[in-house]
């Protein structure tokens, strides 16, 4: 009996070890991953060139799902100083470069967040 309880000791001695192992090597390459890339730097956009879009986003469900992601998504775009999406009042509201954004390519952007048919914009106003 002493036998067995040694080797099922063992065994899951064994497998707790081999488990920390591969998340501590997962750990770090993850922080290494997230150490090499470099932040995107935002350009200055001229204050003549500025522009505000205001507009109405349906077919949102959550706050922290759909919004913050079609938010990130209008973040990240090139021209894009800010977005903001209101959950609550399913409005956005985005400050760009005309010269570079229009109001037809964050409408585009939006929609294509989504799978095209859920999330929809309207009252588009800039």
């Amino acid at each position: 009996m002493k036998f067995t309880k040694a080797i099922a000791t063992l065994a899951v001695a064994a497998l707790l070890l081999v488990s920390c192992k591969n998340n501590a090597e997962e750990a770090t390459k993850e922080t290494a991953t997230t150490e090499t890339v470099a932040p995107k730097v935002k350009k200055e956009i001229a204050a003549e060139n500025l522009q505000t879009a205001n507009f109405s986003v349906e077919g949102m469900t959550c706050e922290f799902g759909c919004a913050k992601t079609i938010q990130e998504e209008l973040s990240n775009l090139d021209g894009v100083q800010t977005a903001t999406i209101d959950f609550e009042k399913k409005i956005g509201i985005v400050t760009f470069d005309k010269t570079i954004q229009t109001p037809e390519t964050l409408t585009k952007v939006v929609q294509a967040t989504g799978d095209g048919k859920t999330y929809t914009v309207s009252n588009m106003k800039s």
